[in-house]
């Protein structure tokens, strides 16, 4: 059974730590955050150890939300970015919950992240089609339509002029190709562009690393609707993974 309270323990594990916090799904408010390092090679076995040991130093009782750098349909792990290739294939729900004791949710980390913005964010009230792109290491996407969750998009992997954009538009191309922000400013709303006329959604939200130059950048976008930047952070996945546990646990009540 949940808190009464509406507290949920959401987890985000990510290509270098594994972080979780009690979360008020009600505010979406994130408490005691605690992080370890995501273990090398990040096997699921190693990865459900150290969820084990972010969320023992908790006391709040019911299920638990998950994200992972990864596809993940009805719960299978079908890719898998920033851990170990033998995640593909594994029910990571049933993983989880054998290890921890506790029911578990499991969702991509960009599907997380634009529940979180659009339920208590940046497109928090906004109707329509929102894209939420996140910029880092790679590109992730989530799509939210009328609130609800269209999950495991990865429209980071279209191609722009003959270029995926996960490699061409992320933050670590432009480090790595020593791109001017003007340059690279260039290509992310070439990017932006082509994704509003695939799927034109009413809003565009930036997430991941790169918003901390949103003043290098912002202004030279214009992909043909309102462009925000995130609000939750790198919290922004722990949120949306307790959120969705939320729900989850209402519809087996």
């Amino acid at each position: 059974m949940s808190d009464p309270l509406g507290h949920f323990l959401g987890v985000d594990v990510g290509g270098s730590g594994v972080k979780g916090a009690d979360v008020d799904v009600a505010t979406g408010a994130a408490i005691g955050r605690r992080r370890v390092e995501t273990p090398q090679p990040a096997t699921p076995d190693a990865v459900a150890d150290a969820i084990a040991d972010v969320i023992g130093r908790f006391e709040i009782p019911g299920p638990i939300g998950c994200t992972m750098p990864a596809v993940v349909l009805d719960g299978v792990v079908k890719s898998a970015a920033h851990i170990d290739p033998s995640w593909i294939g594994v029910d990571a729900p049933e993983l989880f919950s054998a290890k921890l004791g506790r029911p578990c949710v499991v969702v991509n980390d960009a599907d997380a992240a634009g529940v979180a913005e659009a339920r208590f964010g940046a497109a928090r009230g906004e109707h329509g089609l929102v894209a939420l792109v996140t910029i880092g290491t790679g590109v992730g996407t989530a799509l939210i339509n009328h609130g609800v969750l269209v999950a495991n998009s990865e429209l980071g992997h279209i191609e722009i002029e003959g270029h995926v954009a996960d490699d061409w538009v992320s933050d670590a191309a432009r480090s790595n190709e020593e791109l001017s922000w003007k340059k690279w400013s260039r290509r992310f709303d070439q990017y932006l562009t082509t994704l509003h006329s695939l799927v034109w959604p009413t809003m565009i939200v930036v997430g991941g690393g790169v918003v901390k130059h949103r003043d290098r950048f912002l202004e030279h976008l214009d992909p043909g609707c309102e462009v925000r930047i995130a609000e939750l952070g790198n919290l922004a996945g722990i949120v949306g993974a307790a959120a969705l546990a939320a729900v989850s646990s209402a519809a087996k009540e």
